[in-house]
């Protein structure tokens, strides 16, 4: 980027403010039996296996009693994935990482369960499928870490699409159909991968805007950008532009503004940030826009930033965390 510019006008003073080249891409961004019949195992089938030769065969629990474990573990797991799927950005990793533990103990759990003879082999898939689930929510953590995935629905179709939601649901069927035992441990509805997009300069939040000035956004990047202005403590702007497009927002109001842009792909209005590959940073330079009156002339000042890093660039931006931006 270069240095801010003051070109002479009869009337407007522009300025230009671009990012400057960095040294990254330009775009930035065995237990033992109990008078209950429940035993611990050291595998993940639920005590399917064959007991040794001359050890008793525990009977397992009573049907009412498993329900009740099936119940002590639906719970939580419902809760945790209802939680995870409801939420944005903010956090994210740090939510999934409870979800990866409730899920954990409440799996953990349902191994140690002898159940019913007549269901040993559908609880050993059902808690198989679960298993399976907890190490590809464990597994997609690296992702959200990256921010190559960055919602909870995100993630929830990501494991989805690598085929470990389904399974949970069928070995659930699977086994409330042998005597209405409550499986159902996915209470949200899952969608396909997506990439939505707002039109190029499409408002999603604005105050009025009465100024005399502009602010022009160019976007060089090869990812969409939602770019917010923040004057004092409130958000004054939110604007969405297209990658490899620029926008003018007109009648940007007197004062001075911080700049605030993320960039990523599929853009979830729901959530108020994108899903996958998202990047968040701050404009290394306030922008400050003034009128002037005088008894002939009125003045004021024009700015243009630019949200990709280009040659000879001297403003920075800044990288924050996705908790920090202000979206």
């Amino acid at each position: 980027m270069t240095t801010p510019r003051l070109l002479s006008c009869a009337v407007v003073t522009v300025l230009a403010l671009t990012a400057c080249t960095s040294g990254t891409s330009s775009d930035p961004v065995v237990g033992s039996a109990t008078a209950g019949g429940v035993v611990g195992t050291t595998g993940g089938g639920g005590g399917t296996g064959a007991p040794s030769s001359g050890t008793p065969t525990p009977t397992g629990l009573t049907p009412e009693a498993y329900r009740a474990e099936l119940d002590k573990a639906r719970g939580p797991i419902r809760e945790a994935l209802k939680k995870l799927d409801a939420t944005g950005g903010k956090g994210l990793d740090e939510r999934l990482e409870r979800t990866v533990a409730t899920m954990e103990e409440a799996v953990s759990g349902l191994e140690g369960v002898v159940p019913p003879p007549e269901v040993r082999t559908e609880h050993g898939d059902y808690v198989g499928t679960l298993r399976r689930l907890v190490s590809a929510l464990s597994a997609a953590q690296e992702d959200v870490r990256a921010q190559e995935v960055c919602t909870g629905p995100a993630v929830l179709t990501g494991v989805e699409e690598a085929g470990q939601l389904s399974p949970v649901r069928d070995s659930g069927e699977a086994l409330a159909d042998l005597g209405d035992y409550r499986a159902d441990v996915v209470p949200v509805k899952v969608g396909k991968e997506r990439s939505r997009r707002l039109s190029n300069g499409k408002y999603i939040t604005s105050e009025g805007r009465p100024g005399r000035a502009y602010l022009e956004l160019k976007n060089g990047n090869s990812r969409d950008a939602v770019v917010v202005l923040v004057r004092g403590k409130k958000k004054a702007i939110r604007v969405y532009v297209r990658k490899k497009s620029k926008f003018r927002i007109q009648g940007v109001r007197d004062g001075s503004y911080k700049v605030y842009y993320t960039l990523g792909t599929d853009w979830d209005s729901k959530a108020r940030g994108f899903t996958r590959s998202c990047d968040f940073e701050q404009f290394g330079k306030s922008v400050r826009f003034r009128t002037v009156h005088t008894a002939t002339q009125i003045r004021w000042t024009d700015w243009t930033i630019t949200l990709n890093a280009v040659k000879g660039g001297t403003v920075r931006p800044k990288r924050i965390k996705p908790g920090d931006f202000p979206g």
